[in-house]
């Protein structure tokens, strides 16, 4: 099948997953558009938002309709990289044999990540970048495709570990959960309230979301398109040569080349989903605020003046 042909077949199912998934998750159509842009494009997707917003349900959700494997870590101050990584321990004929831990699934849901030690957090660092493991000297291969979808709180901030920027920069997408409107509420009330269970269909299986991963890197980019992404992750950079005043005063420090990259790969994946062949600067700006939202570091200024990382991106364009 040709390129142009699967690019046209992506469209229809993902069209048809959304439908699926609107049957159990109302609303936050925003933050379902940017986990799946993460997931056709390989890359791990950070979720801010406060207690109850259906985060878990959400995630769950579409593993399902995605039909792969998922696993949910709850993070813990006491939690060790062997409870995530698992452990070798010695069987009933004194060989070492390795259980294998809860981060042996194609989709990983790390709950509350800011509450566990750094330690454990920089294990789960390893099998995001290198989608691999290394226990007792021996690695393992996870099995592909691979996803982290982690989530924080950001409000309680007490007995938490910070996550440091190296890591926060392996996420593709900062994504920040709302509180649903008036209508969407009523409607989850309805709905959860109810004795009525719904099953969702998986629509796609591994191997098919692995396929539409290497067709999105497969995609052609213009020049002019790139230069812009790359303009656009060089103005946040307040060191630069020709940063603008906005950045100069507000940031303390701007976005890496990695910022870049996952631009120009979570555009591929926007122009895709949406018919086109080829992105374009308005698929680089649809995507901008959540790749750039969490490679920005605001400096006290921006703080106290209530600047947001939105606003300051935005203005970017």
């Amino acid at each position: 099948m040709s390129d142009v042909a699967l690019v046209e077949k992506l469209v229809e199912k993902n069209r048809q997953l959304k439908k699926e998934i609107a049957r159990i998750i109302v609303g936050q159509d925003k933050v379902i558009d940017q986990i799946l842009l993460s997931v056709f494009s390989g890359g791990h997707s950070l979720l801010i938002g406060v207690p109850g917003l259906a985060k878990t349900l959400m995630v769950n959700t579409i593993a399902r309709t995605l039909g792969l494997d998922f696993k949910r870590i709850q993070f813990t101050p006491d939690l060790m990289p062997s409870d995530i990584l698992g452990a070798e321990i010695l069987d009933e004929n004194r060989h070492f044999k390795f259980i294998k831990g809860p981060i042996f699934a194609n989709i990983i849901l790390a709950d509350e990540i800011n509450r566990t030690p750094p330690k454990t957090q920089a294990a789960l660092l390893e099998a995001m970048q290198e989608r691999a493991v290394t226990v007792a000297g021996h690695h393992y291969k996870l099995a592909k495709p691979y996803f982290v979808l982690a989530t924080q709180n950001p409000i309680e901030q007490e007995g938490t570990y910070p996550l440091p920027e190296a890591q926060l920069d392996r996420f593709m997408f900062a994504i920040n959960l709302d509180y649903p409107s008036f209508e969407e509420e009523v409607n989850v009330v309805k709905n959860t309230t109810s004795d009525d269970e719904v099953e969702v269909e998986a629509l796609f299986n591994a191997e098919e979301i692995i396929q539409i991963q290497h067709l999105i890197r497969r995609i052609p980019v213009a020049d002019n398109v790139v230069e812009y992404a790359v303009r656009l992750v060089g103005k946040t950079r307040p060191i630069a040569d020709g940063s603008p005043e906005l950045v100069k005063n507000y940031l303390d420090w701007g976005a890496g080349p990695r910022a870049s990259q996952n631009l120009i790969l979570a555009a591929k994946a926007n122009a895709a989903v949406s018919g086109k062949f080829s992105p374009d600067i308005e698929d680089v700006q649809k995507v901008a605020v959540g790749i750039l939202r969490h490679r920005i570091i605001k400096n006290y200024k921006a703080e106290a003046e209530g600047i947001s990382e939105e606003k300051i991106i935005t203005e970017l364009f």
